[in-house]
């Protein structure tokens, strides 16, 4: 891949799930990537993530569908639960293989990253870099500065994250992010003498707790509540164990077996207001830079390895309409026209999703239930085939 007869040059800013995928799948494609990381190291936060069918074909489209993580399809029966335990929906991953060719795989969300890692050339990770601006991005060659230097390339990709340095300064007079009213946590916990279990996502009034079985043997578990932006309780352990002690099996073992230095903790965001493009001349964002959405439906990570295989695709003449892929800025106008309207649909049902969980009065939070319980199973479908078959891959 050549433009003007050199190779090509993209610099990715940021080494997340996102920027990772992308850089990996351009290299693939003959381009020569530049990931600059911000952090000493490659970051390793986070606990687990689940890459529904639709992000494992757009791990296929980059080439990385072989690639053997520690991950494994989620158990044959899964579903949505009330605190006494009781099921409010089933979901059977039988079925999702024969709808959509894949079962939703369950992984560590660092090997997921080491993963994506290897896919890149060593020397083109750059650790301790931070991109703070990006000169002349509507030039053939925009000049990007970076804490250890200023470097030339044909593509800039702000894979920055949901605090995207690169979205402040080009879209200057954007909202920014939204507070959700929810907080988080997550953690992997060991499952070693646990009853065998099952996938489940139980809601109570303002309140959830997940479980998602590792391959390994271990859990990964996540809860989220409702509370004030910046609010930081004392002990981990303590809070969790005050709000979910009570709630079914196995979720007070689960709860006594977590490690409170292993627990993740933060408030939860979206961009309400949708960016009003996902380029600027040759720089394009992607993944939370582009489109931060609240973790209601499980999309975000993989709406950003999408974001990754389309853009790839794009730049490389495949569904683009740009003859021989030499055009980056139609390129990337393409991008956006393929990536926006699907991003933003999906991240106000994810904010729909939460308001849901959000009910807090007894009475609003059993119609809701009601209302689980009795959704006709093909309008379920219907949104999961829009979610899991909505986007083609060159």
């Amino acid at each position: 891949m050549s433009e003007n007869g050199r190779e090509r040059h993209a610099l990715i800013a940021g080494a997340g799930i996102g920027g990772l995928a992308v850089a990996a799948a351009l290299h693939r494609r003959g381009w020569r990537v530049t990931v600059c990381e911000r952090a000493a190291e490659l970051p390793l936060t986070g606990a687990g993530i689940v890459l529904a069918p639709n992000a494992l074909r757009a791990l296929d489209a980059i080439g990385l569908g072989d690639t053997a993580w520690a991950g494994e399809a989620l158990p044959a029966a899964m579903g949505l639960r009330r605190p006494d335990g009781t099921w409010l929906r089933h979901a059977d991953t039988a079925a999702m293989v024969a709808r959509y060719g894949r079962a939703p795989l369950a992984v560590h969300r660092p090997a997921l990253a080491r993963a994506l890692a290897a896919a890149v050339p060593a020397g083109s990770l750059r650790f301790g870099t931070a991109v703070t601006d990006v000169d002349r991005p509507d030039s053939d060659r925009p000049v990007v500065r970076t804490t250890t230097g200023v470097v030339a390339a044909d593509l800039v990709v702000a894979a920055d994250g949901i605090n995207s340095a690169l979205r402040r300064r080009f879209f200057p007079s954007h909202p920014g992010l939204r507070h959700s009213g929810e907080a988080a946590w997550r953690t992997v916990i060991p499952g070693v003498g646990l009853p065998e279990l099952l996938t489940a996502e139980t809601w109570g009034r303002g309140e959830r707790f997940g479980i998602v079985p590792l391959a390994d043997g271990q859990v990964y578990v996540y809860a989220t509540a409702l509370g004030p932006e910046g609010y930081r309780p004392a002990d981990h352990r303590t809070e969790l164990l005050r709000r979910f002690a009570r709630w079914h099996d196995p979720i007070p073992e689960l709860l006594d077996r977590l490690d409170p230095a292993h627990v993740l903790h933060h408030d939860l965001h979206d961009l309400a207001v949708p960016l009003p493009r996902f380029h600027h001349g040759r720089i394009a964002w992607l993944g939370d830079a582009a489109h931060a959405m609240t973790p209601n439906l499980g999309q975000g990570g993989c709406q950003a390895i999408e974001d990754a295989a389309v853009l790839a695709g794009l730049l490389d003449g495949g569904a683009a309409p740009v003859p021989g892929g030499e055009d980056v800025p139609a390129a990337l106008t393409a991008y956006t026209a393929a990536r926006h309207r699907r991003t933003t649909t999906i991240g106000r049902r994810a904010r729909r999703a939460g308001r849901l969980v959000q009910q807090t009065h007894p009475l609003a939070a059993a119609a809701r239930d009601l209302l689980v319980r009795l959704t006709p199973e093909r309008a379920a479908r219907r949104a999961l085939d829009e979610m899991f078959t909505g986007v083609q891959f060159s």
